[in-house]
């Protein structure tokens, strides 16, 4: 544990100038996304949760957590997210920074931007003022999720994007947009979008496959194919890449040890387990809502939202037709109904999660004491920007615009059926 002098220096040197510049005062240790990467890779077979704070429960139940288990975190939020959901990528950072103080939370911990969606070049001349205004906000990473194109036009929105990132700053990519058992991500897509951001001076701290996930509620039995991720992460060792695991929710327990434990992933995100539990949802171990006879959710009495607001929260998505995963949208409509609720019930709504988060940051996620690693690794570089793990090694020569759109039509990748497959 560091003592007050060395957390001094950590608050000094160790939060990147946004932060400095957006919480000036602030004590907590908000950091780059490299950070906690770097954290992981030091312990070996760990990996932390991506905690998507689709509301401030969620929030502080995930922040006391990981300072319960010594864990280096990240809080997310999708920009889709930011549809349904009170919490955005432009007040994320003011929700974390917060509670860090209020909790008096010392672990470090990132804003990650996760699933910043490029669906069409059209998208990338507002991403050009967009980014830095979240950047400016306080998020200190981001994943770039130009998926949904075509894998040159995936490559190429990367490349296009990157100089209106900060250097410092924790950056995941993503191949294969995230559909289940269909459009699985092979070698051959993830290698050609690395090799290509490679050659063009850009090394990712993660990339995210479609490895046989899905957004919300995993029902199938399916979910992570851990072979299938091992030999692309083997395959992708040379550019000292870290593996995103995304649509961790409903994923066995051993299924998430395995990918800790034989993968290179260090960041795995979860949503809707989170949500729901932060509501009262009756959940298995790894987080998938247990429905009843008639397919609705069991609420728990004890737990999560009181049992009037519970009714008003199915009546509302009866309503609308929102089934299983789509409760999601329930959560703008009723935060401020969810923050009127009595302290008690706040309290145990946090509660929930934090239990919940700490038992997978420590029995299943084997992060325990990366907190620790996170501020050694700080104090070792004597910034907060830690720099990149990999090097050039591709000809840019080769990688040419040109050259892009030509080697991506040898590329012979199923990218499984169209449709809105959005966080």
């Amino acid at each position: 544990m560091a003592t007050n002098a060395e957390y001094d220096r950590l608050i000094d040197i160790g939060r990147p100038p946004n932060i400095k510049k957006r919480f000036p005062h602030s004590r907590a240790l908000l950091v780059s996304g490299k950070v906690i990467d770097r954290a992981m890779t030091a312990k070996g077979g760990a990996m932390t949760i991506a905690a998507n704070g689709r509301n401030s429960f969620i929030i502080r139940g995930a922040l006391a957590a990981a300072q319960r288990a010594d864990a280096a975190i990240i809080i997310e939020i999708a920009r889709s997210e930011g549809n349904y959901c009170p919490v955005n990528g432009y007040n994320i950072a003011m929700y974390v920074d917060t509670l860090c103080n209020e909790l008096g939370i010392t672990v470090p911990v990132a804003i990650h931007a996760d699933h910043y969606g490029i669906k069409s070049e059209a998208d990338l001349h507002f991403a050009k003022s967009d980014i830095p205004g979240m950047f400016d906000a306080g998020i200190t990473s981001i994943a770039v999720d130009a998926s949904h194109m075509a894998d040159d036009l995936n490559l190429l929105a990367n490349i296009d994007i990157n100089p209106f990132i900060p250097a410092w700053a924790g950056l995941e990519t993503e191949v294969g947009e995230i559909k289940g058992d269909q459009g699985l991500s092979t070698v051959e897509d993830a290698s050609f979008l690395i090799k290509g951001l490679n050659a063009h001076g850009i090394f990712p701290d993660w990339i995210a496959l479609n490895n046989g996930t899905t957004h919300g509620l995993e029902a199938s039995g399916q979910g992570i194919q851990v072979e299938l991720t091992a030999a692309i992460h083997e395959a992708l060792a040379p550019y000292c890449i870290s593996g995103a695991q995304h649509g961790t929710s409903g994923n066995n327990s051993e299924k998430l040890r395995a990918i800790a434990a034989r993968t290179h992933t260090t960041k795995a995100n979860v949503a809707t387990a989170l949500q729901m539990v932060s509501w009262g949802v009756e959940v298995n171990d790894f987080g998938n809502a247990i429905l009843d006879a008639d397919g609705n959710f069991i609420k728990l009495p004890d737990q999560g939202v009181t049992e009037e607001v519970w009714a008003k929260m199915t009546a509302h998505a009866a309503k609308n037709g929102w089934k299983g995963g789509n409760y999601k949208n329930l959560n703008l409509p009723f935060e401020n109904l969810l923050l009127s609720q009595p302290p008690e019930v706040r309290q145990r709504m946090c509660k929930g999660v934090e239990d919940f988060v700490y038992k997978i940051l420590v029995e299943v996620f084997n992060a325990a004491g990366t907190a620790t690693l996170a501020k050694e690794a700080i104090l070792a570089a004597g910034s907060h920007d830690l720099g990149a793990k990999g090097r050039t090694v591709e000809d840019p020569a080769a990688w040419t615009r040109e050259k892009i759109v030509a080697r991506a039509k040898t590329l012979n990748s199923d990218k499984g059926p169209e449709g809105d497959f959005d966080d």
